[in-house]
C-alpha cells in the first residue's frame, strides 16, 4: 500500500499527461483559428511578413500579408516569430522502437517480405512521438528494415490515440535494399542481391498477368510466395515508389537501371556517393534521402562528404533530409542546419523537410506548405528552426494544437525539486 501511495502523483501526472495528449488528437471540425503577426515561410511561395493564417476546420482556408480575421476565429498572437509547414521525417522507425532494445517491431525474419507493412506495429503512445513533434516534426514515412525487400513504408501525422487516426497514406512505399545490407539475400554478392531482386519482380509482373494459371498450379514455381508477389503490383502499376537504400555510386546506378527496365519510381535512401551520380539522378527524375551528418566514409561509402546534399540540389536532384542518429526525429532541424552549413540554401533545406518529402511520397498535394487547401501541419517557431536556441513554441497537426509535453518534460517537471535528504 505505500508503494502505491508513493506513486499516485506520478500517476496522476502521467494520465494528465495522456488526456493531453488524447485530446490534442481529437478531429478539429468547426474550429476556426487565426494565426497573426508572425512571417510565414510558406515553402510553396515567398515568405511573407506579418502574415494571417486562418484554418477551418483542420484545413488552411486562407494565408497573406494583413488578412481580416474571421469574427469567429481563434486569434494567435505570433508576432515576432516564424511560422513554417509542419517537418516530415522521410525515413525514421518511430513508433516501431521502443524504450527498450527487445522491442522492434520493424522487420520479420526472412530477406524477402514485400508483404509486410508496418502499420500495426506502430504504437501510438509510444514516447518517441510526443518527443519528435516538440521538434516540430508533425508526420514521417516510417519503414521496415531488413533483407532485400523488408516491407511496405507508411505515412503517418504524429497525433492521435488509435492508428487509425494516424494514417496519411498507407502503404507509401516499397522498401528495397541495395545497400551493404542485402548482400547475404544474393548469396554474399550485391550482383547475387540485384540479379534476384529483378527475378521477383519480373516473377510479380508474371504473376499479375497469369493468376488463375497460379492458382491451379498450371506454372514454374515463381521467385517469391503469392503474398509476396500481390504486394508488389502497386509497386509495377506506379502507385507507390521504390524506396533503395543504395549508398555506393555503383550501387545507385544499379537501381538506376533497374528502375529503367522495370518501369518502377524510385526515391534513392542514404545515397551517401549520390554525388558522383548527381546528373543521372536528375535525368532520370529520381529524389534521394540523404542524413547530412552521414559524412564519414565506410565500405559502403567510401566518398562519403559533408555537403553531399548540396551538390545533389547544385545537379538538380530533388533533396530530401532525414536523420539517423540517437536524436531522432526531434533532431531533424538540426539536420538541416547542418545541410546549410555545408552549402545548401536555407531555403531548400527546409523545402527538403517539408514539400520535397511530401511530394516524394504523393502527398503533396494536401502537406508539405502553407497554402490555401493544404492540411493545417504547421509549427510557431521562436526564431530560425535551424538554430539550437530556438523552440517549436506552438505546434497544430490537421489544424489542432498538438501537446508539445513529453515524457522528458515530465520527468524534469518531476525531479526538478527534489525532498531533502535524510
Amino acid at each position: 500500500m505505500r508503494d502505491m501511495t508513493l506513486r499516485r502523483p506520478w500517476a496522476a501526472r502521467a494520465a494528465a499527461g495522456c488526456l493531453v495528449l488524447a485530446l490534442a488528437a481529437a478531429p478539429a471540425a468547426g474550429q476556426t483559428i487565426a494565426i497573426v503577426g508572425g512571417t510565414a515561410f510558406p515553402v510553396s511561395g515567398p515568405k511573407i511578413e506579418n502574415a494571417t493564417i486562418v484554418i477551418r476546420d483542420g484545413v488552411i482556408s486562407a494565408i497573406g500579408a494583413g488578412l481580416a480575421v474571421p469574427p469567429d476565429a481563434t486569434r494567435i498572437d505570433a508576432a515576432g516569430r516564424w511560422i513554417t509547414p509542419g517537418l516530415m521525417h522521410p525515413s525514421t522507425g518511430t513508433g516501431l522502437n521502443g524504450v527498450v532494445a527487445a522491442v522492434r517491431e520493424g522487420r520479420v525474419s526472412g530477406d524477402l517480405s514485400a508483404a509486410f507493412n508496418v502499420l500495426e506495429g506502430i504504437d501510438p503512445a509510444a514516447v518517441q512521438i510526443p518527443i519528435a513533434r516538440a521538434g516540430g516534426v508533425t508526420a514521417a514515412v516510417v519503414v521496415p528494415s531488413g533483407g532485400l525487400i523488408p516491407g511496405q513504408a507508411v505515412a503517418i501525422r504524429l497525433a492521435g490515440d488509435r492508428v487509425e487516426d494516424l494514417v496519411l497514406r498507407s502503404p507509401v512505399a516499397m522498401r528495397i535494399d541495395l545497400s551493404e545490407g542485402s548482400r547475404e539475400a544474393g548469396g554474399g554478392s550485391r550482383a547475387g542481391a540485384s540479379a534476384r531482386l529483378r527475378q521477383v519482380l519480373r516473377d510479380a509482373g508474371v504473376y499479375a498477368r497469369r493468376r488463375a494459371d497460379y492458382e491451379r498450379a498450371e506454372m514454374q514455381p515463381l521467385a517469391a510466395p503469392a503474398r509476396d508477389l500481390e504486394a508488389l503490383q502497386p509497386l509495377l502499376r506506379g502507385e507507390v515508389p521504390a524506396y533503395v537504400a543504395a549508398n555506393r555510386a555503383s550501387d545507385i546506378r544499379t537501381a538506376l537501371r533497374i528502375a529503367g527496365e522495370t518501369g518502377i519510381r524510385m526515391v534513392i535512401l542514404g545515397g551517401a556517393e549520390a554525388w558522383r551520380v548527381g546528373p543521372a539522378l536528375a535525368q532520370a527524375g529520381v529524389a534521394v534521402a540523404v542524413d547530412p551528418y552521414d559524412n564519414i566514409p565506410s565500405f559502403d561509402g567510401l566518398g562519403a562528404r559533408p555537403d553531399n546534399a548540396a551538390l545533389l540540389r547544385a545537379a538538380g536532384v530533388t533533396v530530401l533530409l532525414y536523420e539517423s542518429q540517437a536524436g531522432g526525429p526531434r533532431n531533424l532541424r538540426f539536420a538541416a542546419g547542418h545541410a546549410v552549413r555545408n552549402g545548401m540554401a536555407w531555403e531548400e533545406a527546409l523545402r527538403a523537410i517539408t514539400l520535397a518529402p511530401a511530394q516524394a511520397f504523393g502527398l503533396g498535394e494536401s502537406h508539405g506548405a502553407l497554402a490555401m487547401g493544404r492540411a493545417a501541419d504547421l509549427v510557431i517557431w521562436t526564431g530560425d528552426p535551424f538554430e539550437f536556441a530556438t523552440a517549436a513554441e506552438r505546434v497544430f497537426i490537421a489544424g489542432r494544437e498538438a501537446a508539445t509535453r513529453t515524457r522528458q518534460t515530465e520527468l524534469l517537471e518531476r525531479y526538478r525539486t527534489l525532498p531533502p535528504r535524510y
